[in-house]
């Protein structure tokens, strides 16, 4: 009986999108692998281990509220105040820790990419996944504070995994384009968490979104993020669905974005290799 063993040839032309796809199915086990290794190292030197995963997104959550609730006086008809808070800095982070982890994933594993032929792409989709990954553990604080308030936790959130999906997808094809161009010019990573915060702030993440000024709601809406917690939120508290509109948004940036990130990043691949 012979074994088929999966060969990548860096010289082969990457321009195909199924390439890309058929070279990650052929190195799931590398995939595998490298999301492990993504979440011990995340948690080796940490005393508390991936019990601050939990905790962190509940201090960053008991900040916010005092902020937020006790001196501006913010507070979201329908909802506990603690729980609008701790849903939107999650998808936020899931974002934030995606797009920095997946754009530095060229640069932070430039010795093996150097050495051994492995498609680049599998160290970007393995740090998307390993976000994905944090990001569901994370939700188990979310459901404390639920509970705790007595918003409940509703039916709907079975269909989670669709926007965290979607959402994995959009971070990794946005940590793609940001791969390729930190090769060249490192300051781009620096630059990134700069947008990040932008975006951030761009979102109703602990403001309600009634205090948005008119002329300013359509910049809000039009962001994909504010689609993504939209239907989010839907799904883990309110027990509803979004408009379709936010659903289409998050389906066709995710599939768009993914896209143009892959195809940007395997037209470059050659170039990006003599450079790292």
């Amino acid at each position: 009986m012979t074994t088929r063993l999966a060969i990548y040839d860096s010289d082969q032309a990457r321009t195909p999108i199924v390439t890309e796809l058929r070279n990650l199915w052929e190195f799931r086990g590398l995939l595998r692998l490298l999301v492990a290794r993504d979440l011990t190292v995340r948690y080796k030197r940490s005393a508390l281990g991936v019990w601050w995963t939990l905790l962190n997104p509940l201090l960053t959550m008991a900040v916010l509220y005092v902020v937020f609730s006790q001196i501006f006086r913010f507070e979201v008809p329908g909802v506990p105040f603690p729980v609008y808070l701790l849903s939107g800095t999650l998808v936020v982070a899931l974002f934030a820790q995606g797009v920095n982890a997946t754009g530095a994933a060229m640069v932070n594993n430039a010795n093996v990419l150097s050495k051994v032929y492995v498609p680049a792409e599998v160290f970007a989709f393995a740090s998307g996944i390993a976000a994905g990954t944090n990001f569901a553990i994370s939700l188990l604080p979310l459901f404390v504070i639920q509970l705790i308030t007595g918003a409940g936790i509703p039916w709907t959130v079975v269909l989670i995994p669709l926007p965290v999906i979607m959402l994995v997808a959009f971070t990794v094809g946005v940590g793609l384009l940001i791969a390729a161009a930190a090769v060249y010019f490192y300051d781009v990573l620096d630059l990134t968490n700069v947008f990040i915060q932008l975006v951030s702030y761009l979102v109703p993440t602990f403001y309600p979104i009634s205090i948005v000024p008119e002329r300013f709601l359509r910049v809000i809406q039009v962001n994909p993020l504010y689609s993504f917690l939209k239907v989010f939120r839907g799904f883990v508290y309110e027990g509803t669905f979004a408009p379709g509109w936010n659903f289409l948004v998050i389906v066709v940036s995710a599939v768009v974005m993914l896209g143009i990130g892959v195809w940007v990043f395997s037209r470059s691949w050659k170039n990006l290799v003599v450079l790292l």
